[in-house]
């Protein structure tokens, strides 16, 4: 990568590990994500915050990386879905959705499962009222929405026993 002049150095903790990446000042997290770090499971979708697909946590908070800049996540840490599987195999919310079959294309997959961990994280045992409020902002052209619903709260009793 050549540095321009109006690059920034920017420090994160992504999946855990130190990073450090240079970036435009206009540069979405996404791009970053994607094309400089090789994160590519977090998928752009529209690019304006509508769809979900390029869900991550950051410091704990569940955004749309497509809208936050790449220069906001200095000091921050950073969750995405290649920072959800454990090291012994998958996570439960990826395991649900296999056994649920809630993923077709994988599009929306990946955000799908970064929002219910967000969610899980911070309410263990959601109702289906509660799941499906909270990824609303996560659209699917394929699966429909109760397998993704199931997957959750069937990893939730599982997270729970």
């Amino acid at each position: 990568m050549t540095m321009r002049t109006n690059d920034v150095y920017v420090r994160a903790t992504i999946n855990d590990e130190q990073v450090g990446f240079l970036c435009e000042p206009r540069q979405t997290l996404l791009e970053v994500l994607r094309d400089t770090l090789g994160l590519t499971g977090v998928k752009e979708g529209c690019g304006n915050g509508n769809c979900g697909a390029c869900s991550v946590i950051l410091d704990g908070v569940l955004v749309n990386s497509c809208l936050v800049l790449a220069v906001e996540a200095e000091g921050k840490s950073i969750t995405t879905i290649e920072g959800i599987a454990r090291p012994d195999g998958l996570h439960p919310l990826q395991q649900s959705f296999l056994e649920h079959a809630a993923l077709q294309c994988g599009v929306c997959t990946p955000g799908f499962i970064v929002a219910a961990k967000a969610l899980l994280d911070r309410n263990p045992r959601p109702t289906e009222r509660e799941v499906r409020y909270w990824l609303a902002g996560n659209l699917c052209r394929c699966t429909g929405y109760d397998k993704v619903v199931r997957a959750v709260l069937d990893a939730a009793e599982k997270m729970a026993a």
